[in-house]
Protein backbone atom coordinates (compact mmCIF):
# COMPACT_ATOMS: atom_id res chain seq x y z
CA UNK A 1 0.00 0.00 0.00
CA UNK A 2 1.51 3.77 -0.86
CA UNK A 3 1.58 6.25 1.28
CA UNK A 4 -1.14 8.05 -0.26
CA UNK A 5 -3.52 5.17 -0.04
CA UNK A 6 -2.84 4.44 4.19
CA UNK A 7 -3.06 8.41 4.43
CA UNK A 8 -6.30 8.41 3.04
CA UNK A 9 -7.40 5.34 5.12
CA UNK A 10 -6.01 7.36 8.02
CA UNK A 11 -8.17 10.37 7.61
CA UNK A 12 -11.14 8.27 6.87
CA UNK A 13 -10.63 5.92 10.15
CA UNK A 14 -9.50 9.35 11.99
CA UNK A 15 -13.34 10.46 10.86
CA UNK A 16 -14.79 7.50 11.95
CA UNK A 17 -13.72 7.64 15.54
CA UNK A 18 -14.44 10.65 15.97
CA UNK A 19 -17.67 10.28 15.61
CA UNK A 20 -18.20 7.18 17.28
CA UNK A 21 -16.33 9.42 20.36
CA UNK A 22 -19.22 12.17 20.17
CA UNK A 23 -21.56 9.09 20.39
CA UNK A 24 -20.01 7.29 23.27
CA UNK A 25 -20.14 11.31 24.89
CA UNK A 26 -16.39 10.45 26.38
CA UNK A 27 -16.41 13.57 28.12
CA UNK A 28 -19.86 12.72 30.65
CA UNK A 29 -18.36 9.08 31.10
CA UNK A 30 -15.17 11.01 32.03
CA UNK A 31 -17.20 13.38 34.78
CA UNK A 32 -19.76 10.11 35.79
CA UNK A 33 -16.25 8.20 36.46
CA UNK A 34 -15.11 11.15 38.59
CA UNK A 35 -18.13 11.00 40.55
CA UNK A 36 -18.38 7.24 40.94
CA UNK A 37 -14.77 7.34 42.26
CA UNK A 38 -15.77 9.88 44.98
CA UNK A 39 -18.49 7.36 45.88
CA UNK A 40 -16.23 4.55 45.60
CA UNK A 41 -13.37 6.24 48.32
CA UNK A 42 -16.51 7.19 50.90
CA UNK A 43 -14.74 5.41 54.46
CA UNK A 44 -18.73 3.54 54.79
CA UNK A 45 -19.21 2.37 51.12
CA UNK A 46 -19.02 -1.49 52.18
CA UNK A 47 -21.78 -1.05 55.17
CA UNK A 48 -24.35 -1.81 52.26
CA UNK A 49 -22.07 -4.33 50.11
CA UNK A 50 -24.82 -4.86 47.05
CA UNK A 51 -24.52 -1.01 46.77
CA UNK A 52 -20.99 -1.12 46.52
CA UNK A 53 -20.88 -4.04 44.73
CA UNK A 54 -23.00 -2.05 42.35
CA UNK A 55 -20.79 1.16 42.69
CA UNK A 56 -17.71 -0.28 41.68
CA UNK A 57 -19.22 -1.98 39.04
CA UNK A 58 -20.04 0.33 36.94
CA UNK A 59 -17.03 2.39 37.93
CA UNK A 60 -14.62 -0.28 36.52
CA UNK A 61 -16.97 -0.89 33.32
CA UNK A 62 -17.35 2.42 32.74
CA UNK A 63 -12.97 2.93 33.03
CA UNK A 64 -12.92 -0.24 30.95
CA UNK A 65 -14.67 1.30 28.34
CA UNK A 66 -13.30 4.89 28.19
CA UNK A 67 -9.94 3.31 28.57
CA UNK A 68 -10.53 1.46 25.63
CA UNK A 69 -11.59 4.50 23.69
CA UNK A 70 -8.36 6.02 24.41
CA UNK A 71 -6.07 3.48 23.94
CA UNK A 72 -7.77 3.24 19.84
CA UNK A 73 -7.67 6.80 19.59
CA UNK A 74 -4.05 6.80 20.69
CA UNK A 75 -2.92 3.56 18.14
CA UNK A 76 -4.61 5.47 15.37
CA UNK A 77 -2.45 8.68 16.16
CA UNK A 78 1.14 6.43 16.57
CA UNK A 79 0.37 5.14 12.78
CA UNK A 80 0.23 8.98 11.81
CA UNK A 81 3.52 9.19 12.99
CA UNK A 82 4.81 5.96 11.78
CA UNK A 83 3.76 6.87 8.59
CA UNK A 84 5.25 10.64 8.72
CA UNK A 85 8.39 8.45 9.81
CA UNK A 86 8.71 6.40 6.75
CA UNK A 87 7.84 9.14 4.25
CA UNK A 88 10.80 11.16 5.73
CA UNK A 89 13.03 8.31 5.66
CA UNK A 90 11.67 6.66 2.30
CA UNK A 91 11.83 3.71 4.54
CA UNK A 92 9.32 1.13 2.44
CA UNK A 93 9.76 -1.22 5.67
CA UNK A 94 8.11 1.70 7.82
CA UNK A 95 5.72 2.09 5.47
CA UNK A 96 4.24 -1.77 5.44
CA UNK A 97 4.44 -1.59 9.46
CA UNK A 98 2.23 1.37 9.62
CA UNK A 99 -0.33 -0.02 7.01
CA UNK A 100 -0.10 -3.42 8.85
CA UNK A 101 -0.99 -1.48 12.13
CA UNK A 102 -3.52 0.62 10.10
CA UNK A 103 -5.21 -2.84 9.37
CA UNK A 104 -5.68 -3.43 12.87
CA UNK A 105 -6.78 -0.56 14.62
CA UNK A 106 -9.21 -0.94 11.76
CA UNK A 107 -10.58 -3.77 13.14
CA UNK A 108 -10.76 -2.33 16.61
CA UNK A 109 -12.74 0.89 15.48
CA UNK A 110 -15.09 -1.91 13.95
CA UNK A 111 -15.65 -3.32 17.06
CA UNK A 112 -16.41 -0.07 18.77
CA UNK A 113 -18.26 1.08 16.37
CA UNK A 114 -20.35 -1.78 16.75
CA UNK A 115 -20.49 -1.23 20.63
CA UNK A 116 -22.19 2.20 19.91
CA UNK A 117 -25.46 -0.24 18.13
CA UNK A 118 -25.78 -1.62 21.74
CA UNK A 119 -27.98 0.98 23.52
CA UNK A 120 -30.95 -1.46 24.76
CA UNK A 121 -31.92 -0.81 28.37
CA UNK A 122 -29.89 -4.01 29.40
CA UNK A 123 -27.47 -4.00 26.70
CA UNK A 124 -24.69 -2.93 28.65
CA UNK A 125 -24.82 -5.72 31.64
CA UNK A 126 -23.66 -9.17 32.25
CA UNK A 127 -25.21 -12.53 30.10
CA UNK A 128 -27.13 -15.27 31.38
CA UNK A 129 -27.03 -18.33 28.65
CA UNK A 130 -29.10 -21.45 29.24
CA UNK A 131 -28.26 -23.91 26.16
CA UNK A 132 -30.99 -27.08 25.86
CA UNK A 133 -30.50 -29.96 23.94
CA UNK A 134 -33.52 -30.26 21.36
CA UNK A 135 -34.51 -32.84 18.47
CA UNK A 136 -31.93 -35.32 17.33
CA UNK A 137 -31.00 -37.46 20.84
CA UNK A 138 -27.69 -38.23 21.62
CA UNK A 139 -26.74 -36.42 18.80
CA UNK A 140 -28.54 -32.97 19.82
CA UNK A 141 -27.06 -33.75 23.39
CA UNK A 142 -23.56 -33.64 22.10
CA UNK A 143 -24.87 -30.61 19.96
CA UNK A 144 -25.56 -28.80 23.03
CA UNK A 145 -22.12 -29.61 24.69
CA UNK A 146 -20.31 -28.18 21.84
CA UNK A 147 -22.02 -24.74 21.36
CA UNK A 148 -21.54 -24.14 25.38
CA UNK A 149 -17.91 -24.99 24.44
CA UNK A 150 -18.15 -22.27 21.35
CA UNK A 151 -19.15 -19.79 23.58
CA UNK A 152 -17.27 -20.29 26.74
CA UNK A 153 -13.84 -20.24 23.89
CA UNK A 154 -15.18 -17.26 22.94
CA UNK A 155 -15.25 -15.97 26.30
CA UNK A 156 -11.58 -17.31 26.97
CA UNK A 157 -10.32 -15.69 23.84
CA UNK A 158 -11.66 -12.03 24.62
CA UNK A 159 -10.50 -12.53 28.13
CA UNK A 160 -13.40 -12.50 29.95
CA UNK A 161 -14.44 -14.20 32.56
CA UNK A 162 -17.37 -16.68 32.69
CA UNK A 163 -19.42 -19.15 35.53
CA UNK A 164 -21.01 -22.22 35.33
CA UNK A 165 -23.88 -22.50 37.27
CA UNK A 166 -25.18 -25.54 36.17
CA UNK A 167 -24.80 -28.86 34.01
CA UNK A 168 -27.08 -31.76 33.60
CA UNK A 169 -25.40 -34.83 31.20
CA UNK A 170 -26.83 -36.88 28.87
CA UNK A 171 -26.64 -40.18 29.67
CA UNK A 172 -24.53 -41.41 26.48
CA UNK A 173 -22.89 -38.54 25.53
CA UNK A 174 -22.71 -34.66 25.67
CA UNK A 175 -25.60 -32.37 28.06
CA UNK A 176 -29.17 -31.98 28.36
CA UNK A 177 -28.61 -28.39 29.38
CA UNK A 178 -26.64 -25.86 31.14
CA UNK A 179 -26.72 -22.24 32.69
CA UNK A 180 -24.23 -20.02 32.85
CA UNK A 181 -22.88 -16.54 33.53
CA UNK A 182 -20.22 -14.50 31.05
CA UNK A 183 -19.15 -11.26 33.20
CA UNK A 184 -17.65 -8.51 30.30
CA UNK A 185 -18.69 -5.10 29.32
CA UNK A 186 -22.09 -5.54 27.41
CA UNK A 187 -22.12 -8.94 27.47
CA UNK A 188 -25.68 -8.91 26.87
CA UNK A 189 -26.15 -6.86 23.79
CA UNK A 190 -23.51 -8.79 22.33
CA UNK A 191 -24.92 -12.13 22.66
CA UNK A 192 -28.38 -11.87 23.06
CA UNK A 193 -28.26 -12.04 19.05
CA UNK A 194 -27.77 -15.52 19.68
CA UNK A 195 -30.57 -16.50 20.98
CA UNK A 196 -32.85 -19.29 19.10
CA UNK A 197 -32.22 -22.50 17.73
CA UNK A 198 -28.92 -23.92 16.44
CA UNK A 199 -29.19 -26.65 13.62
CA UNK A 200 -25.79 -28.93 12.80
CA UNK A 201 -25.79 -31.48 10.25
CA UNK A 202 -23.01 -33.85 10.25
CA UNK A 203 -22.07 -37.87 10.07
CA UNK A 204 -23.15 -38.86 13.28
CA UNK A 205 -20.57 -40.18 15.58
CA UNK A 206 -22.91 -42.17 16.91
CA UNK A 207 -24.31 -43.87 14.43
CA UNK A 208 -22.50 -47.35 13.44
CA UNK A 209 -23.93 -46.91 9.88
CA UNK A 210 -21.75 -43.36 9.62
CA UNK A 211 -25.55 -41.42 8.53
CA UNK A 212 -25.71 -38.06 8.28
CA UNK A 213 -27.54 -36.35 11.62
CA UNK A 214 -29.83 -33.17 11.59
CA UNK A 215 -29.58 -32.13 15.34
CA UNK A 216 -30.84 -28.93 16.87
CA UNK A 217 -29.99 -27.03 20.54
CA UNK A 218 -31.53 -23.87 21.66
CA UNK A 219 -29.89 -20.83 23.16
CA UNK A 220 -31.60 -18.38 25.65
CA UNK A 221 -29.55 -15.05 26.44
CA UNK A 222 -30.94 -13.05 29.55
CA UNK A 223 -29.70 -10.19 31.13
CA UNK A 224 -28.08 -10.56 35.07
CA UNK A 225 -30.09 -8.86 37.35
CA UNK A 226 -29.27 -5.60 39.65
CA UNK A 227 -30.15 -4.57 42.62
CA UNK A 228 -32.20 -1.52 40.75
CA UNK A 229 -34.43 -4.03 38.98
CA UNK A 230 -38.00 -4.45 40.85
CA UNK A 231 -38.53 -8.52 40.97
CA UNK A 232 -40.46 -9.54 44.05
CA UNK A 233 -40.97 -13.33 44.50
CA UNK A 234 -43.42 -14.53 47.26
CA UNK A 235 -42.03 -17.42 48.85
CA UNK A 236 -45.56 -19.00 48.54
CA UNK A 237 -44.41 -19.07 44.39
CA UNK A 238 -41.67 -21.22 44.81
CA UNK A 239 -41.57 -24.88 45.00
CA UNK A 240 -37.56 -25.58 45.91
CA UNK A 241 -36.28 -28.86 45.85
CA UNK A 242 -32.60 -30.22 46.72
CA UNK A 243 -30.60 -32.75 45.62
CA UNK A 244 -27.01 -34.69 45.16
CA UNK A 245 -25.24 -33.45 42.38
CA UNK A 246 -24.70 -35.59 39.35
CA UNK A 247 -21.84 -35.51 36.80
CA UNK A 248 -18.08 -34.12 36.34
CA UNK A 249 -17.24 -32.27 40.12
CA UNK A 250 -14.18 -32.45 42.71
CA UNK A 251 -13.99 -34.29 45.70
CA UNK A 252 -16.96 -33.63 47.82
CA UNK A 253 -19.36 -32.61 45.41
CA UNK A 254 -21.91 -35.32 44.58
CA UNK A 255 -21.70 -36.43 48.32
CA UNK A 256 -23.77 -34.56 49.71
CA UNK A 257 -27.37 -33.03 48.97
CA UNK A 258 -26.40 -29.13 48.09
CA UNK A 259 -27.44 -28.99 44.67
CA UNK A 260 -30.95 -26.81 44.70
CA UNK A 261 -33.99 -26.67 41.58
CA UNK A 262 -36.60 -23.91 42.19
CA UNK A 263 -40.07 -24.01 40.64
CA UNK A 264 -41.50 -20.83 39.57
CA UNK A 265 -45.48 -22.12 40.15
CA UNK A 266 -46.97 -19.06 38.66
CA UNK A 267 -45.24 -19.50 34.80
CA UNK A 268 -43.42 -22.50 35.38
CA UNK A 269 -39.99 -21.88 35.15
CA UNK A 270 -37.68 -24.06 36.65
CA UNK A 271 -33.46 -23.38 37.43
CA UNK A 272 -30.76 -25.46 38.84
CA UNK A 273 -27.49 -24.52 40.53
CA UNK A 274 -25.14 -27.25 41.77
CA UNK A 275 -21.43 -25.62 41.20
CA UNK A 276 -21.24 -24.76 45.22
CA UNK A 277 -20.25 -27.15 47.86
CA UNK A 278 -23.13 -25.13 49.70
CA UNK A 279 -26.95 -25.54 49.46
CA UNK A 280 -27.30 -22.52 50.51
CA UNK A 281 -24.55 -20.51 47.74
CA UNK A 282 -26.67 -22.78 45.32
CA UNK A 283 -30.04 -21.80 46.36
CA UNK A 284 -28.93 -17.74 46.28
CA UNK A 285 -27.29 -18.61 42.73
CA UNK A 286 -30.75 -19.82 41.48
CA UNK A 287 -32.53 -17.27 42.77
CA UNK A 288 -30.40 -14.66 41.15
CA UNK A 289 -30.92 -17.14 37.87
CA UNK A 290 -34.89 -17.07 38.25
CA UNK A 291 -34.90 -13.73 38.73
CA UNK A 292 -33.15 -12.56 35.42
CA UNK A 293 -35.39 -14.87 33.67
CA UNK A 294 -38.10 -13.18 34.98
CA UNK A 295 -37.05 -10.16 34.13
CA UNK A 296 -36.37 -11.12 30.45
CA UNK A 297 -40.28 -12.93 30.72
CA UNK A 298 -41.38 -9.41 31.61
CA UNK A 299 -39.53 -7.66 29.17
CA UNK A 300 -40.42 -9.94 26.40
CA UNK A 301 -44.28 -9.56 27.42
CA UNK A 302 -43.82 -5.72 27.09
CA UNK A 303 -41.99 -6.28 24.01
CA UNK A 304 -45.28 -8.47 22.29
CA UNK A 305 -47.61 -5.32 23.39
CA UNK A 306 -45.51 -2.72 21.74
CA UNK A 307 -45.37 -4.94 18.42
CA UNK A 308 -48.97 -5.89 18.39
CA UNK A 309 -49.75 -1.87 18.28
CA UNK A 310 -47.24 -1.16 15.80
CA UNK A 311 -49.09 -4.59 13.47
CA UNK A 312 -45.79 -6.72 13.78
CA UNK A 313 -47.84 -9.62 14.00
CA UNK A 314 -45.62 -11.18 16.96
CA UNK A 315 -43.14 -12.50 14.17
CA UNK A 316 -40.01 -13.79 16.08
CA UNK A 317 -36.16 -13.73 14.78
CA UNK A 318 -35.48 -16.17 17.64
CA UNK A 319 -36.36 -19.48 16.26
CA UNK A 320 -33.64 -21.25 13.90
CA UNK A 321 -31.32 -18.67 13.61
CA UNK A 322 -27.92 -20.41 12.41
CA UNK A 323 -26.98 -23.67 10.09
CA UNK A 324 -24.08 -25.64 11.02
CA UNK A 325 -23.14 -28.03 8.40
CA UNK A 326 -20.20 -30.15 8.44
CA UNK A 327 -21.15 -32.69 5.64
CA UNK A 328 -21.64 -32.71 2.65
CA UNK A 329 -20.19 -29.36 2.95
CA UNK A 330 -18.70 -27.29 5.47
CA UNK A 331 -20.27 -23.81 5.91
CA UNK A 332 -22.02 -21.88 8.95
CA UNK A 333 -24.21 -19.78 8.07
CA UNK A 334 -26.75 -17.20 9.61
CA UNK A 335 -30.28 -17.48 8.62
CA UNK A 336 -31.04 -13.90 9.20
CA UNK A 337 -28.32 -12.46 8.09
CA UNK A 338 -27.04 -14.29 5.42
CA UNK A 339 -23.74 -13.69 6.90
CA UNK A 340 -21.29 -17.30 6.39
CA UNK A 341 -17.71 -18.88 6.77
CA UNK A 342 -16.45 -21.94 5.41
CA UNK A 343 -14.61 -22.90 8.50
CA UNK A 344 -17.26 -24.66 10.54
CA UNK A 345 -13.62 -25.64 13.34
CA UNK A 346 -13.49 -21.76 13.99
CA UNK A 347 -16.49 -21.11 14.91
CA UNK A 348 -16.70 -24.35 17.17
CA UNK A 349 -12.99 -22.86 18.63
CA UNK A 350 -15.01 -19.43 19.36
CA UNK A 351 -14.69 -17.22 16.45
CA UNK A 352 -18.24 -16.09 16.19
CA UNK A 353 -17.56 -12.08 16.05
CA UNK A 354 -18.62 -12.10 12.12
CA UNK A 355 -21.76 -13.70 13.41
CA UNK A 356 -22.39 -10.83 16.82
CA UNK A 357 -21.80 -7.83 14.26
CA UNK A 358 -23.35 -8.85 11.53
CA UNK A 359 -26.30 -10.14 14.16
CA UNK A 360 -26.22 -6.79 15.50
CA UNK A 361 -26.31 -4.46 12.76
CA UNK A 362 -29.34 -6.08 11.41
CA UNK A 363 -31.31 -6.02 14.79
CA UNK A 364 -30.52 -2.60 14.99
CA UNK A 365 -31.60 -2.02 10.87
CA UNK A 366 -34.93 -3.69 11.74
CA UNK A 367 -35.38 -1.64 15.12
CA UNK A 368 -34.78 1.54 12.82
CA UNK A 369 -37.02 0.16 10.25
CA UNK A 370 -40.24 -0.56 12.82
Amino acid sequence: MVSADISAELTNLDSTLGNIEAVLDLDAKRARITELEREASAPDLWDDPDAAQAVTSKLSRLQSEVRGAEEIRQRLDDVGVLLELADAEDDADTRSEAASELAAVSAQIEDLEIRTLLSGEYDERDALITIRAEAGGVDAADWAEMLMRMYLRWTENKGYKSEVYETSYAEEAGIKSTTFVVHAPFAYGTLSVEQGTHRLVRISPFDNQGRRQTSFAGVEVVPVVEQSDEIDIPEDELRIDVYRSSGPGGQGVNTTDSAVRITHLPTGIVVSCQNERSQIQNRATAMVVLQAKLLEKQRQEEQAKIDALKGDGGNSWGNQMRSYVIHPYQMVKDLRTDFEVGNPQAVFDGDIDGFLQAGIKWRKERETAS
